[in-house]
């Protein structure tokens, strides 16, 4: 028998039905500005008709991490790429920049073509939320790679900003407040933390149910990352905003002190209590007897997004925000100190 692309494990045929299938659903996510259609050798994007007059592109790219491993265990796809367009828009977003197009990476061993075109499906979705345009990706079957059955993302974003109106955290200043936007659960990280406790340590079942918690334990750990990018850019399009950001990967901890000024001798005090924790989080360091200064370095703890605004402003954005529909709180301000989080 002589030796074939497919007899070695990649499949062409089903790579071009799964065109077919992503076509339309590009289509829908399609805004102003993309040049051409999706199947070209690469994307093309104008930019004269936004008439900004010194723009800057802001790029962003990320991936969704081991919370694919839920899906695999759910055998359920379809909002895993709204995690991977959130990881990227959101981090955009800190800088003021509005998202213009994405693009994904889909790596497999062997093609699924329902499997990537729930995940594409996904994207597409997440794309729409952020009001950005799926213009292009690659599918990749990679025989022998991966486990039977998984597969790994990566997404890729661009957005533009005026370059005067950039947020960089410059203009943060001694008593400014911390607006929190809540979370949605976990969104994309610290999964291999939640992995290790349910499903290593306890031994749990992804459907298994767990007092305080509305779904079963793998439902709640696949619930999407909220995607902020229209409500935040209605705020800084109305008030003046000196920092933002999307409290990802080492909590707040981590991430919040990325946009103080390191000049100018301060630091954020956090006030934990003013804002409700979803009970994954304190499940997840009761039963895994984590400490506050770990979970707080791992977790979201129920803030996805945060936003320093000059006092004055304050009552007017949460206003603003909650008729949004976004759930938001004060929940600290920003001292003098040498930088980093306090937590009281």
């Amino acid at each position: 028998m002589p030796l074939t692309y497919k007899s070695s494990g990649v499949d062409i045929t089903k790579g071009d039905k799964l065109v077919d299938i992503i076509k339309p659903l590009a289509h829908s996510t399609f805004i102003p500005g993309v040049l051409n259609d999706i199947g070209s050798f690469g994307a093309f994007f104008g930019l004269k008709q936004l008439r900004y007059k010194d723009p800057v592109l802001v790029s962003s790219t990320d991936g969704v991490g081991t919370k694919l491993k839920i899906a695999f265990m759910l055998n359920r796809h379809d909002t895993v790429g709204i995690d991977l367009v959130a990881m990227s828009v959101n981090d955009l977003l800190t800088s003021g920049a509005r998202p213009l197009f994405f693009l994904d990476y889909f790596a497999t061993g062997k093609l699924s073509t329902k499997v990537a075109a729930d995940v594409i499906r996904g994207i597409a979705n997440g794309c729409k939320i952020a009001g950005c345009s799926l213009i292009g990706g690659e599918t990749a079957e990679m025989p022998g790679f991966y486990g039977a059955g998984e597969y790994d993302l990566a997404g890729f974003a661009v957005g533009i900003a005026e370059r005067k109106a950039i947020i960089d955290g410059s203009k943060v200043k001694e008593g400014d407040i911390i607006i929190g936007l809540s979370s949605s659960g976990l969104h994309s990280n610290g999964y291999s933390l939640a992995r290790k406790l349910f499903f290593d340590i306890k031994k749990y079942n992804a459907r298994k149910k767990i007092k305080g918690l509305d779904s079963s334990i793998g439902e709640e750990l696949l619930k999407p990352t909220r995607i902020y990018v229209k409500s935040v850019l209605e705020i800084i399009n109305k008030f003046q905003v000196n920092g933002m950001a999307h409290i990802t990967g080492g909590g707040i901890t981590e991430n919040l002190p990325r946009i103080l000024p390191k000049k100018k001798g301060l630091k954020a005090v956090i006030e934990k209590g003013t804002w409700p924790v979803p009970k994954i989080f304190s499940i997840i360091q009761n039963e895994g007897n984590v400490s506050e200064d770990e979970i707080y370095r791992t977790l979201n703890m129920g803030i996805g997004f945060m936003l320093v605004v000059n006092k004055a402003d304050v009552t007017k954005i949460l206003k603003k925000l909650n008729s949004l529909g976004e759930k938001a709180f004060v929940i600290g301000q920003i001292e003098k100190g040498r930088g980093g989080v306090k937590y009281i």
